[in-house]
């Protein structure tokens, strides 16, 4: 498999995750919209920050170094930009700079500031709890969707314990340094070849679609969390299945369900039916795999990406669910 497959199987779901925090934002409201960003990063770090500290060889180091590299090297692996300034062992800077990675093209004129801020409130703000230090805080010196030129702030140890409420702050009238990406920290090149690279920016996506959908219905609820999401699916899935079929090298529409099955870390086989119709199935599903306890309607809403990219590809063709993650597709 190549790394522009795996690129292309991040940009489907990283298109995914941006549709359905909008359409939250539409559907259910900022509110929504901003309790479930904080889920979903909370969990996010609960589940990836220390072991990513081990990985990138960060450990050890003065909480607001290793808590800022962890960003630095974990966004850059993901494809994200982002930008890194050190200022002594007590205060180091970030910086995502447009164009935004989750908030892609225009998508970022639709995300209020709240929803923004809940996603540094669930894991920048939570850093230092997760570290030990209690001391550690992050303050945000300028958002983009409020018209500045990038997300940036820094984090610092204080001189005393932080209570929750003193974790984020905002500070408008700081700017971050000039970035020098010469000065900036590297992955170590022998246990970051190229293609491990990009198969971790691939699951990159991948990963934050999947707390994604578990954040979704656990606080939605299966119903609601089934429509936002689903009808999201179905939207991206018709705007982007030409792109990404086109990236994968896909002809027809069962040669992207199979490309793309491949791109994600699984197989699927096409047998062509008498009736014309032909049945493609997947062995497996990596996104709905890696949840333990995954509820129908969670394959009901990713499947609705295939029924969008379909719908998209021939309007009048039919897709029927033959098998947990096998289709009949009949020509229109």
């Amino acid at each position: 498999m190549t790394a522009a497959a795996w690129d292309a199987a991040g940009e489907w779901y990283h298109a995914w995750f941006t549709g359905a925090v909008l359409a939250c934002v539409t559907q259910r409201g900022e509110a929504d919209a901003a309790a479930l960003l904080f889920r979903v990063f909370r969990r996010q770090q609960a589940e990836t920050f220390l072991p990513g500290l081990r990985k990138l060889g960060l450990e050890g180091l003065p909480p607001a170094i290793a808590a800022a590299r962890y960003h630095y090297l974990s966004n850059f692996i993901g494809g994200v930009g982002v930008e890194y300034v050190e200022d002594g062992p007590r205060k180091a800077w970030i910086r995502y700079p447009p164009p935004r990675w989750i908030w892609s093209g225009t998508a970022i004129c639709g995300i209020p500031r709240a929803v923004n801020e809940a996603m540094l409130r669930g894991w920048h703000a939570n850093n230092g709890v997760m570290l030990g230090c209690p001391r550690l805080a992050f303050v945000c010196t300028g958002q983009t969707v409020a018209g500045d030129p990038g997300l940036e702030g820094y984090f610092i140890e204080e001189a005393r314990d932080l209570d929750e409420s003193e974790r984020l702050r905002f500070s408008a009238a700081e700017s971050m340094p000039r970035f020098d990406a010469a000065a900036a920290p590297r992955l170590p090149a022998a246990d970051w070849p190229a293609e491990r690279v990009a198969r971790a920016k691939r699951n990159y996506a991948m990963t934050y679609c999947r707390t994604l959908l578990q954040e979704a219905f656990a606080l939605l609820g299966a119903a609601e969390a089934r429509a936002v999401l689903g009808h999201a699916a179905r939207l991206v899935g018709m705007q982007h299945v030409r792109a990404t079929a086109a990236a994968l090298g896909a002809a027809g529409f069962v040669a992207f369900v199979v490309a793309l099955a491949r791109a994600e870390g699984d197989d699927a086989e096409v047998v062509a039916q008498p009736d014309g119709s032909v049945i493609v199935t997947r062995w497996g599903c990596a996104l709905l795999d890696g949840i333990a306890d995954a509820e129908p309607a969670m394959t009901d809403a990713w499947e609705c990406l295939l029924a969008g990219a379909l719908a998209a590809w021939d309007r009048f063709a039919r897709l029927e669910r033959v098998a947990p993650y096998g289709w009949r597709v009949t020509p229109g």
